[in-house]
């Protein structure tokens, strides 16, 4: 048996040199400091508890770094505490275990005996609300489409409570803004929370984050959103809805009245359309149903068909048309939270506490806007819809060497990657320039 010099071409050497793989996350890092995160953290969440303390920043930024770069559990954070070259870059002086981090997600995600909410989480909302704000800022459109759905996260921790799918875990509420992807809206809930609890009071908490210039005009949700309290206040605001519709006795009656000859050919069924209303709303509603071929079984009575059903107000158009626009929440929500869940970490929670990971995943949300924000102010052409494992591949794992010339810090990287990071750096700059976020960005 050879020796490993004639299996591997190379030896291994120690280096007391200045080294880092991420060399392109140092780009993130200044992203943030151009957009201010730290300094809002600071105003917005609970100061330490005493003199020896971190500031909350010293613990969201390394947790958003770590989240963007691929990191996933608290113990991530020692691949970010040890790479002193990238600590180096990004003025990281101080930064805490993860041991120390895991404590502080702990204590700010605990309410007070006389209040419902923890000071840290109210805090970390006004931070995301201010970042949102910021980012929904230098978009040009007015009007915007609210997108909402729940979304399970399996977690066997000893706290978490069954969810309805009948596993541990539990099932957050996300609202995005199907224009841009952003999250305008989250809040994270036990696992056994009902899916149609306080969606209204949801909505409207995601209505009072948006700027005072911009409006949410329409509203697009599965059928736990299918609620009279619902449709009267899309009703009242001016907002357009389509919601997915509960096959209960009475729409079942509505569509078996539908005439066979109304129904027309879409997709791999048909489609048609009529007028229903609930017990409390105030006006009738189109229903527009889809119907499928069902495999028939021999041994049992049933319609031959599958519906699916939608509540809409949307007027002047057919309804393979609102079917269509309805539809596209698929893209604009239920595969934007999966980025979020998979591509950010947020299909796994660290800690044993539903405060401490209501905090963890607030801060995961933080993570996802910035990192779009990054991509669409920072990236450039290219990047445009690049998902954050691409953006990783191609540019944070990006190695350097950090020296020293003439009290000047530099990072060295390979020419064939020095353009791009500068052009990315002086897009930075510029934003930096432009001013950072006041705690009411509006």
């Amino acid at each position: 048996m050879g020796s490993l010099q004639t299996v591997l071409p190379f030896k291994l050497a120690a280096t007391d040199e200045s080294l880092t793989a991420h060399g392109g996350l140092a780009l993130f890092g200044e992203y943030l400091r151009a957009m201010g995160v730290g300094s809002l953290l600071d105003h917005e969440l609970p100061g330490p508890g005493s003199a020896a303390g971190y500031d909350p920043s010293a613990h969201a930024l390394p947790l958003v770094l770590m989240l963007a770069g691929g990191g996933r559990t608290l113990e991530d954070l020692r691949v970010l505490r040890n790479d002193k070259g990238l600590r180096a870059l990004l003025q990281l002086e101080e930064m805490p275990s993860s041991d120390a981090t895991g404590d502080w997600l702990r204590r700010m995600g605990r309410a007070k005996p006389d209040s419902k909410e923890s000071d840290g989480l109210a805090g970390l909302q006004r931070v995301n609300r201010s970042v949102f704000r910021r980012l929904l800022r230098q978009d040009d459109r007015a009007s915007y489409t609210l997108d909402v759905d729940a979304t399970q996260i399996v977690a066997e921790k000893r706290e978490a409570h069954y969810t309805y799918k009948g596993e541990k875990g539990y099932m957050p509420m996300v609202g995005h803004v199907a224009e841009l992807g952003l999250v305008v809206g989250h809040e994270f809930r036990e696992g056994n929370a009902a899916p149609a609890a306080r969606n209204l009071e949801f909505i409207q908490a995601c209505e009072r984050n948006m700027p005072k210039s911009k409006k949410i005009g329409a509203v697009r949700a599965d059928s736990a959103a299918y609620q009279a309290e619902i449709f009267n206040y899309c009703e009242a605001t001016g907002k357009v809805f389509a919601i997915g519709a509960d096959q209960d006795a009475a729409v079942k009656a509505v569509i078996a009245a539908i005439p066979e000859g109304a129904w027309k050919k879409f997709r791999d069924g048909e489609i048609a359309e009529t007028v229903h209303c609930m017990n409390k709303t105030r006006t009738a509603f189109r229903l527009v149903v889809i119907r499928r071929p069902r495999e028939q079984d021999l041994f049992e009575e049933q319609s031959p068909y599958r519906y699916h059903a939608i509540a809409s107000n949307r007027a002047d158009e057919d309804a393979a048309s609102t079917m269509e626009w309805y539809a596209k929440r698929g893209d604009h929500s239920e595969n934007r939270i999966k980025d979020l869940k998979i591509g950010f970490g947020m299909d796994y929670m660290p800690c044993g506490t539903f405060e401490a990971n209501a905090m963890f995943f607030s801060i995961g949300v933080l993570t996802y806007n910035l990192y779009l924000g990054f991509r669409r102010d920072a990236l450039g052409k290219g990047f445009e819809h690049a998902q954050v494992q691409t953006v990783r591949w191609r540019l944070f794992n990006t190695a350097g060497k950090v020296v020293w010339h003439a009290r000047q810090m530099i990072l060295k990287i390979s020419a064939e990657a020095m353009a791009q990071f500068e052009a990315i750096r002086e897009r930075c700059a510029r934003l930096m320039w432009e001013g950072g976020m006041s705690p009411e960005t509006s």
